[in-house]
């Protein structure tokens, strides 16, 4: 029997399914990721329920599998099979009722914790019902990435309350990993090649301090940098209140640890970042990231920043816009507000026309822009070892310490040599985009 697994959101979805993915294997189970052809006996939605546009997608994506399900159905109707249709994930934690109602073609609803009733269904779907103790990590991993990077997932959940983000009402509190599970599963990971590693957690500093009474990030960094064999480590999804600068120090320690900070700051305005119950100001923020390039002078951040929040004035958007000038950060993204079912910020309603939110996006966009291709400018003729991602046409598609999957730069090398992915060389840069560089292997 195969399954077709579509994964929407976050990264920390991506690890939630392939922890599925594995336990389904281990049962027999012939699993893919996002496979287009219509051939599968069951498919399940690992859906996103984020913001606006990404419960939209996954509720497309929902129907788009009603639709393939009831085509598979008619295709096989002579010999008897029908298709199994499961949605879980954070949308499904939050509207699950509201859903049932509306798409009466899904077969099954899991929330994010419901791993061990997923598995079940399916394996009753397979007739085997035997009871599957399906906890998180303990399976093998199938990992849906390329076969030399993966994410690991340190803790789930969230402890902060900021006043738009729904994510502690589908995730719960903070549950930290313990550091041995952590570094078990990263060592088996690069024995079976992976070479970067990507932590991620709904917040990655807060990490330790519920299981071990004080955050354990630097720590648990500078374990992986000297006991896990991984060539990179990379941290994501840090957040600035209370961090925990001993993280920076084991990047100064150990040169298998990328210059690279993924830090979301939202705001730079301090009644924003007040009424965002951030639980940091301007001053702190600023303080921070000059710390940063102190002590990392040549540290890549990254960041998120949101406009159109309720009340955000347009002198509070041009704060905005000038502390995106003079910070100068390596990466950036930038999204409109969007209001979130039982937040703090849901009573503040929704001021802020959509069309003067895109305005603000679109402008910020525009100056990180500029700063984007002046900063790769800067990288001509610099010589950088890359990890070689994959091949399109004629080229190999690579990326630099500074750069994340997906979401960052690319270094688009000439296709004139032939080279393996995942594996890592040294590239002088030769040409600046905006949003990309190009270069020529040493």
């Amino acid at each position: 029997m195969k399954a077709n697994i579509i994964t929407l959101g976050c990264s920390k979805n991506t690890v939630d399914s392939e922890n599925i993915a594995g336990h389904l294997t281990q049962a027999g189970i012939q699993v893919h990721f996002d496979r287009t052809q219509n051939d599968c006996e069951v498919a399940i939605i690992n859906t996103c329920g984020f913001i606006g546009d990404a419960k939209e997608e996954s509720i497309d994506c929902i129907l788009q599998q009603a639709r393939q399900k009831a085509n598979y159905n008619r295709r096989h109707h002579s010999d008897g099979r029908h298709r199994l249709l499961i949605a879980s994930g954070c949308l499904i934690e939050r509207y699950r009722d509201e859903l049932t109602k509306e798409i009466p073609e899904v077969d099954a609803w899991f929330g994010v914790h419901e791993w061990g009733q997923l598995i079940d269904t399916v394996l009753q779907f397979k007739s085997q019902a035997t009871r599957h103790n399906a906890q998180p990590f303990t399976a093998q991993r199938i990992l849906s990435t390329p076969r030399h990077y993966a994410y690991i997932k340190i803790a789930e959940g969230c402890n902060r309350s900021c006043s738009y983000c729904a994510i502690p009402l589908i995730r719960g509190k903070h549950v930290s990993r313990p550091v041995e599970d952590i570094l078990h599963e990263a060592q088996t990971l690069v024995n079976n090649g992976i070479k970067e590693l990507i932590l991620i957690a709904q917040d990655t500093t807060y990490y330790g301090l519920d299981l071990y009474g004080r955050r354990r990030l630097g720590e648990l960094l500078e374990l992986l940098a000297t006991q896990s064999g991984a060539e990179w480590i990379r941290l994501h999804y840090t957040y600035p209140t209370s961090f925990p600068l001993d993280a920076i120090e084991a990047m100064k320690r150990h040169s298998n640890i990328c210059n690279y900070i993924d830090i979301p700051l939202q705001h730079i305005n301090s009644r924003i970042l007040s009424s965002m119950q951030r639980g940091i100001d301007r001053e702190g923020t600023l303080q921070l990231l000059q710390h940063f390039r102190t002590a990392l002078p040549d540290v890549s951040i990254r960041t998120t920043l949101i406009v159109g929040y309720p009340g955000e004035t347009e002198a509070e958007f041009e704060e905005l816009k000038q502390f995106v000038s003079q910070a100068r950060f390596d990466r950036m993204g930038c999204f409109p507000y969007s209001p979130e079912e039982n937040t703090p910020a849901e009573t503040l309603g929704d001021p802020v026309p959509e069309e003067e939110k895109q305005r603000r996006v679109d402008e910020l966009m525009a100056i990180q822009q500029q700063i984007s291709l002046e900063k790769n400018e800067a990288r001509v003729g610099q010589i950088y070892r890359v990890l070689i991602d994959r091949r399109e046409g004629d080229y190999y598609i690579a990326r630099t310490e500074y750069d994340s999957p997906d979401i960052d730069d690319e270094v688009l090398i000439p296709a004139t040599h032939r080279l393996a992915t995942g594996t890592f060389h040294r590239v002088r840069i030769t040409q600046a985009l905006e949003h990309d560089l190009m270069a020529e292997l040493v």
